[in-house]
């Protein structure tokens, strides 16, 4: 069965760091463009960073420019969101899909959805 396992989340203070891994099994990440999204409770799903399958272009939202950093590695068929800097607006489930992207526009490609992992940012 394909599927994304999400990981890494936690409970952080505004300020802080978390890296969250995104591994797929069941089939080969190399040749997919990859995103991350989160929703935060009575809030939409929204995309957060994607990254491509060739050149490694990626794309960010505009809340999380500068703080996010997107990157993959295909010999562990996995994809990774450095987040620094959180906010507490940064608290939400995320989760990671494949996706249809430029650097400046990512979409799910399918509405498929793994379990996501929770970041709660508090003091």
């Amino acid at each position: 069965q394909s599927q994304f396992v999400e990981s890494g989340g936690g409970l952080v203070q505004p300020g802080g760091s978390l890296r969250l891994s995104c591994t797929a099994s069941g089939f080969t990440l190399d040749y997919y463009a990859v995103g991350w999204f989160r929703q935060a409770p009575g809030k939409e799903r929204e995309g957060v960073s994607c990254i491509s399958s060739g050149d490694g272009s990626t794309y960010y939202a505009g809340s999380v420019k500068g703080r996010f950093t997107i990157s993959r590695d295909n010999a562990k068929n996995t994809v990774f969101l450095q987040m620094n800097s959180l906010e507490p607006e940064d608290a939400a489930i995320y989760y990671c899909a494949l996706v249809v992207m430029t650097t400046t526009y990512c979409a799910p490609e399918y509405d498929y959805w793994g379990q996501g992992t929770q970041v709660t940012v508090s003091s």
